[in-house]
């Protein structure tokens, strides 16, 4: 059974959607933010920061954590545009669905419809991006989950093949940016994965993207795995040297990042960008390769056609 909501969490006027086995806050003060997700009472699978001292209306970007959605390429201060705006809430048959105002310095407008699933551990997201203006634009949506410290994250690598003589050119590869350091011991490059742990004690900045079909990622944390899931286009160009999935870590929390394809948005039309969000209980945090076959691949296996 669904239940909806408004309530006050952690002082900001909000929407919750639950059902007995998970349950989602969504920030209505300011956003869009999914500010908490998680089993129903118990542990956020994302990270917060909340601080109200400089009200809905402080024209500042805070990193308030949760789940955000961004458009990509990144630039400041376009992908910076403040998110401290009220929203406005649709309630619709078997969805949710916030919307911002319109950004005053790009024109794009965002949405988030939101759709639990009565009987599982399982959220769909649709991000939508508006262009109000007179004049088309190219971008990327960029959905950020940013998750709780402690845990280690899931990339999966695109398939691999053994040399043969057709075997000739590049099939993937991972984009790095400038302070990205393969040494560092968070990263774990294998075969099939690259695990990416958060470290509350490593101040460092990290990030990394992958070209890769799979489709998915996860972040395993405290017993739980959280699973996003989205579609892969394999014609379509994405951002950053194609990466539609990156990791961003830092000392506070790991971002766990889709992207869609880059588009040439026209005037007055829109471009959606879905994720689906899987919760699962009793599941090892994986060190290695073989761990995530045995942890974490039977799950994503169960909701991945």
């Amino acid at each position: 059974m669904l239940n909806t909501q408004k309530i006050i969490h952690k002082g900001l006027g909000s929407y919750r959607l639950s059902n007995a086995q998970v349950e989602l806050v969504v920030t209505l003060d300011v956003g869009p933010r999914v500010i908490h997700f998680g089993f129903v009472g118990g542990e956020n699978e994302f990270a917060q920061f909340l601080d109200t001292s400089g009200g809905p209306t402080s024209g500042e970007w805070r990193m308030l954590g949760g789940h955000r959605f961004w458009h990509s390429p990144e630039a400041n201060p376009r992908t910076y545009e403040p998110d401290n705006s009220p929203l406005r809430l649709e309630e619709h048959p078997d969805f949710a669905r916030v919307i911002q105002p319109t950004e005053s310095t790009t024109g794009l407008q965002k949405e988030i419809d939101l759709r639990l699933w009565p009987d599982a551990a399982h959220v769909r997201l649709t991000h939508r991006l508006r262009n109000h203006n007179l004049w088309p634009i190219e971008l990327a949506p960029w959905a950020l989950s940013v998750m709780a410290p402690g845990g280690t994250a899931i990339l999966p690598l695109p398939p691999h093949a053994p040399w043969a003589p057709g075997s000739l050119l590049p099939t993937n590869q991972l984009t790095l940016w400038s302070y990205t350091d393969l040494s560092d011991p968070r990263w774990t490059l294998g075969r099939q994965f690259i695990l990416a742990r958060q470290d509350p004690g490593v101040a460092e900045f990290q990030k990394l993207g992958v070209r890769t079909p799979e489709g998915w990622a996860a972040y395993a944390n405290g017993g739980r795995l959280f699973v996003k899931a989205v579609a892969h286009d394999a014609h379509a160009t994405y951002p950053d040297f194609n990466s539609p999935l990156e990791v961003f870590i830092s000392g506070d929390f790991l971002e766990l990042e889709t992207l869609g394809p880059l588009t040439r948005l026209e005037p007055g039309a829109t471009v959606e960008h879905v994720e689906d969000w899987f919760l699962f209980r009793d599941v090892a945090q994986p060190r290695d390769e073989a761990e995530v076959e045995k942890y974490v691949l039977p799950r994503v296996k169960s909701v991945k056609p």
